[in-house]
């Protein structure tokens, strides 16, 4: 059994930042990131549409208004340090009609209460920033960026392992158990006798969790997200980030255009429920992760909340003019066939037991271990501060 100060479950964004951060802080120990695919960031963190958030949309004072604003300077910190590509090429939010400006206006002050650089701004002003989109008014917000993720994870792996510690794939972790001093942790890639333990296991977290406490604080329940890329001749249509404003009844923040970081403009996503925790097609089932979640009474008390909502998810996914009907609300100009099939992602999103979807982070803390139990968007603009976040849970387990 090999012997390591901290073991990392996941070589996702968060885990690889929590292993960096935590080798800033304890130079000479050592650390061991168990990722169980072939390669790193190969799900939530490979598969979003690249986007550094400003924290325009999240509750003052909640782990995603604070971690994203942090966040974010130290992901825009790290990358010039390390040379890696990025861009503050700035969003819009777009009223299409005035049933949305009051939610646009909530919205505006909610970023301004969040620190963000956010500008309210009439048609004209939105016309000149992205002359195709169609809307009544609209908040510019200059500091959201892009950023090439799967490049981030394997520059903080690179780092991990210069200063002693090991990132391992193909290590799928089958056991944890809390021993007298210290976490045995059994994995496809060996035994570990680690001092501290941390799960960021993304769509897997809350099984990681009731390998080690016995239960699980929610349950994943997953949700894909379909994409298309505008082909070449439509990418003149986006300038920059074009979104729409969001339902504030539901975490997701609709289908919207992202220029790329390395060239393309991709749109969307949906949010259909997957019936495989890796489901990133329909063809893709997965017999106990869908019973996971049809036996979980929490989700029969969502879907009777959206069951409309996710009728039209559902929809516009089996349609590709729905689909681009959605799309058009935006960009009159967008045509069916001007949309490219892109790969999809699936949102690991916990689901509380009375039927609340899990609307912050969350992060609980045995004595040795640390679980990252929800970590959905922005996790990935706010990793490098939710790895200084759990550091310090680290500190406080090791007391």
């Amino acid at each position: 059994m090999e012997r390591a100060d901290l073991v990392i479950v996941g070589g996702g964004i968060v885990g690889l930042a929590t292993a960096q951060r935590f080798t800033l802080r304890h130079p000479g120990q050592r650390v061991v990131v168990l990722e169980k695919e072939a390669s790193l960031a190969a799900h939530q963190t490979g598969r979003n549409s690249g986007v550094i958030h400003s924290g325009l949309y999240y509750k003052p004072g909640s782990l995603k208004a604070q971690n994203c604003r942090r966040g974010k300077r130290l992901l825009e910190d790290f990358c010039r340090a390390e040379s890696l590509p990025f861009e503050l090429c700035g969003k819009v939010v777009v009223a299409v009609d005035a049933s949305e400006v009051e939610r646009l206006d909530a919205l505006h002050a909610r970023g301004v209460a969040n620190g963000v650089d956010c500008t309210r701004i009439d048609a004209a002003r939105l016309r000149e920033l992205e002359p195709h989109v169609a809307g009544v008014a609209a908040l510019h917000v200059p500091e959201t960026g892009i950023v090439d993720y799967p490049a981030v994870c394997a520059r903080l792996a690179q780092l991990v392992e210069r200063s002693g510690g090991a990132v391992l794939t193909r290590a799928r972790v089958r056991a944890i158990r809390a021993e007298s001093g210290g976490v045995a942790v059994a994995s496809e890639a060996g035994d570990f006798d680690a001092r501290l333990v941390v799960n960021c296991a993304g769509l897997h977290s809350d099984r990681v969790a009731q390998m080690e406490r016995g239960s699980r604080p929610a349950r994943i329940v997953p949700f894909r997200g379909e994409y298309f890329e505008l082909a070449k001749p439509a990418r003149s249509l986006v300038k920059n980030l074009i979104y729409p404003v969001p339902d504030p009844t539901f975490p997701f923040l609709g289908v919207h255009f992202t220029r790329m970081i390395h060239g393309g403009v991709e749109c969307g996503p949906n949010a259909v429920l997957a019936l495989a925790r890796e489901g990133y097609t329909w063809s893709r089932l997965n017999v106990r992760d869908l019973w996971d979640t049809l036996s979980y009474g929490a989700f029969w008390k969502l879907a009777a909340r959206h069951w409309r909502t996710g009728g039209m998810e559902v929809w516009r996914s089996l349609s590709k003019s729905a689909f681009t009907r959605s799309l058009q609300r935006l960009i009159p100009d967008v045509r069916r066939e001007d949309l490219v099939a892109a790969p999809a992602g699936v949102r690991a999103q916990a689901l509380a037991p009375d039927g609340a979807l899990v609307d912050d982070f969350l992060i609980r803390r045995s004595s040795r271990v640390v679980h990252v139990c929800n970590a959905p968007s922005p996790a990935a603009t706010s990793a490098l501060a939710i790895g200084e976040s759990i550091v310090d849970e680290l500190a406080e387990c090791a007391r």
